[in-house]
């Protein structure tokens, strides 16, 4: 027995090594793969056509449903057609000589883009990049822009610079369509709200156009240990509230100033893009799902982004567009630790509910 409690705890020192170990590897590899990364310019710009995968689909479902002798007269007559739309497409082309007039003939265009929000807004660098790309190739009164976007909110001048590279969208006179299947709140609904179309699904959740902030204080916790905390400022406002010193009436209502002349600010923003809006009656932080939100006026329409996009093949080339930076191993090795995290997380909270239910 002594033995063995020797063995286990000789295994237990070497796991922890080896762990200690993985974790250094990992955040070396992690900054060299950033500053490798950093040196390798903003990401690798990548186009996907919907018109092609949902045509894909209905072809491999079509051919599922058949037997064997109908799929291959099946497979037969699409070949035959396919050959003949290109053999006509190269016809026109050649006919028309790449004149001035190929702008107007050729299809309408619809870029899709796609935002998910975090607190930090950090999508917005991709976003900035894939809206620079789509400016520089869509023409105005006849293309279009969809912006697939999901965010909660966060902070204010993040989500502020993602609304501007919007903004940029819609100065440009190129329709902005703004698909939400799952949330769009507070920032993430000061960016909705520049389309010139907002779309979300029947319970969709936006709105909470108000501004909030929070943070602890432990003054009191570190007075009653003796520990002092001074705050040193230049400046009657450089600093409002804090976190270890002692808070202030005027200090609390300076802050609360800057928070009501954010809120004005976000009203204004709202109002202008939708002046259709009664912002008053919709600007207290409240939110609304999808339907109920059609009854304010906070979106157009009701219907899923797949709905959307899917008519719109009908009749204009729909192209995905998106930058992305390939992951390191470090950060593959991370996301995939959080995921596993995550998804045992849920699986236990649903165990647990399943149980109290039950």
């Amino acid at each position: 027995m002594e033995f063995l409690s020797d063995y286990g705890l000789f295994l237990a020192k070497v796991a922890t090594v080896v762990v200690a170990v993985l974790i250094l590897i990992t955040a070396i590899v992690s900054a060299a793969q950033k500053d490798r990364g950093d040196q390798h310019g903003d990401g690798e710009l990548r186009t996907r056509k919907l018109n092609d995968r949902y045509r894909r689909l209905k072809e491999s479902l079509q051919s599922r449903l058949m037997d064997d002798e109908q799929r291959k007269q099946w497979e037969k007559s699409e070949k035959k057609r396919r050959k003949a739309e290109q053999k006509a497409q190269k016809q026109h082309a050649k006919a028309a000589g790449h004149t001035p007039q190929d702008a107007d003939e050729r299809k309408p265009r619809v870029f899709v883009l796609d935002f998910h929000g975090d607190i930090k807004a950090s999508d917005t660098d991709m976003l900035r990049q894939s809206v620079t790309s789509v400016l520089s190739v869509a023409e105005a009164g006849k293309d279009e822009v969809v912006v697939r976007l999901e965010s909660g909110g966060g902070l204010v001048h993040s989500y502020g610079l993602a609304a501007a590279q919007l903004d940029r969208i819609r100065n440009r006179n190129i329709n902005l369509t703004v698909c939400v299947d799952k949330v769009a709140a507070s920032g993430g609904y000061m960016m909705a709200c520049v389309a010139d179309r907002i779309i979300a699904s029947p319970f969709a959740i936006l709105g909470s156009i108000g501004v909030v902030a929070q943070l602890p204080n432990f003054h009191r916790l570190l007075k009653k240990n003796d520990v002092d905390f001074e705050v040193l400022t230049a400046g009657e406002h450089k600093r409002t509230l804090t976190v270890f010193g002692e808070n202030t009436d005027k200090g609390r209502q300076k802050f609360l100033d800057d928070l009501e002349d954010t809120h004005v600010l976000f009203k204004e923003y709202v109002g202008e893009r939708r002046p259709g809006l009664d912002i008053a009656a919709v600007s207290n932080g409240d939110i609304w799902f999808g339907k109920r939100a059609l009854d304010v006026h906070l979106i157009d329409e009701v219907m899923t982004s797949d709905e959307y996009l899917e008519s719109a093949c009908d009749r204009a080339d729909v192209i995905v567009v998106g930058f992305h930076h390939k992951r390191s191993l470090a950060e593959r090795l991370g996301f995939a630790a959080s995921t596993a995290v995550e998804q045992s997380f849920w699986r236990i909270v649903g165990t647990f509910r399943n149980q109290n239910i039950q």
